[in-house]
């Protein structure tokens, strides 16, 4: 079994070695953006539109890359991206003007969902049924790794540098080095899902609004803590602990949140979550005269809370659906996270602009109020079915990551 173990790793050695160049370059853009916004005098809004512009790439890559995909394949597929994301990063240096650095940013949103979509379905092609959970559970691991990674390397880059923003290029051209020169031969191209928001309305209203929380939530935090960090009296590398203390408080929550939505009703397990993210939200708020120790702890306590609603709505939603319809349900999850992702940096960061940094916390938890609420009216519409999918950690990357995580959702 070990040896087995080891052979599945070391097959996808140069996918995995790509996500964490990855993540690191394209993760750690959005806290050095904020943080280089402040040092130039951005206002708040528009280091808010910064993260929105983000996730309108993202947006554009999701929709994008299984067609460009399709069309010249995995390889150049993934140069294409990562190209794009390279050339937004360099970007930055060219100018301090907070609007064209919007633009630079459609561009690395755009190589984030692409790249992502690239790898996914390598991935997906290559696992069989003996190798897929181990595959599965160590692209988890590598990606909440890197991912917590990038939120650190913002404590060792200064903000508005050349040298910082050449650094991140420089990771991000390197992602494409792995997958590039591997001798494996390109799997064949699946078909792009259909794109069909209504089928994640028709299977779960809850699990809608659940995933536009959970964006509302993650994308608010991500792309504007830096700011509340800053105004709370935070230092840069304090900054970057507060941002990874969130990442790593959602990690340690995917283990008992999915035993609990998989022994219990999902519609109650959100409903609590949510309560204990509006707990979350205030004890936050409150701790920001606390000291570090307490600033970061309430950090890991919101991660706990609001990481997992997302991965507990699609498992709702898979409930409802049939085996044929849950690639094209995750890819209509993912839009609506999409669309709340996109919304909701902007909007924070001009209520955080005209009410202080606490309008931050005040705005999450006012969406995890509307989501108890609709919770609880739609527990009353209908009983939850007798057989549930298995309950799985569902990264937010792109619209075809319902291929990988198909399987693993049956019993």
């Amino acid at each position: 079994m070990p040896d087995l173990t080891m052979r599945t790793i070391i097959s996808f050695a140069a996918l995995f070695l790509s996500v964490i160049l990855l993540q690191l370059s394209t993760g750690g853009v959005g806290p050095l953006d904020a943080i280089s916004g402040i040092t130039l005098n951005f206002t708040t809004e528009q280091i808010g539109l910064l993260g929105s512009s983000h996730f309108i790439g993202f947006f554009v890559g999701c929709w994008w890359a299984p067609r460009l995909m399709g069309n010249i394949g995995h390889s150049r597929a993934f140069a294409v991206c990562t190209a794009l994301g390279s050339m937004g990063l360099i970007g930055h240096t060219l100018t301090d003007d907070p609007y064209i650095w919007a633009a630079l940013r459609i561009a690395s949103g755009t190589c984030v969902a692409g790249s992502y979509t690239v790898i996914e379905a390598w991935l997906n092609a290559k696992v069989n049924n003996e190798t897929r959970g181990r595959a599965m559970g160590t692209y988890r691991i590598v990606d909440m790794g890197a991912s917590l990674g990038a939120q650190l390397i913002i404590a060792v880059l200064p903000p508005a540098s050349y040298v910082s923003y050449n650094l991140l290029a420089i990771l991000c051209c390197a992602a494409l080095l792995p997958l590039t020169l591997t001798k494996a031969s390109q799997p064949k191209t699946p078909d792009a899902p259909r794109l069909r928001p209504k089928l994640a309305w028709r299977s779960s209203p809850l699990a809608v609004a659940g995933v536009i929380v959970a964006a509302l939530s993650s994308a608010s935090f991500r792309m504007v803590g830096p700011v509340y960090g800053q105004e709370v009296g935070l230092g840069v590398d304090q900054i970057a602990f507060f941002l990874a203390s969130f990442v790593l408080g959602g990690a340690l929550a995917q283990y008992p949140v999915g035993w609990l939505a998989d022994k219990y009703d999902r519609r109650w397990v959100l409903i609590w979550l949510s309560a204990a993210a509006v707990l979350s939200c205030g004890v936050t708020m409150m701790a920001s005269g606390s000291g570090t120790v307490g600033v970061m702890s309430a950090a890991v306590f919101f991660g706990l809370t609001t990481f997992p609603i997302f991965s507990v709505s699609s498992a709702h939603a898979n409930d409802f659906a049939t085996t044929e319809e849950r690639v094209e349900l995750s890819a209509a999850l993912m839009f609506w996270f999409a669309l709340g992702a996109i919304a909701s940096p902007y909007i924070s960061s001009t209520l955080i602009q005209k009410f202080g940094p606490e309008a931050l916390f005040a705005f999450v938890a006012f969406g995890h109020a509307f989501l108890i609420i609709f919770g609880l009216a739609r527990m009353r519409s209908r009983p939850t079915p007798d057989e549930r999918t298995n309950y799985v950690y569902a990264p937010r990357t792109s619209f075809t990551i319902g291929r990988l995580l198909k399987r693993s959702r049956e019993k």
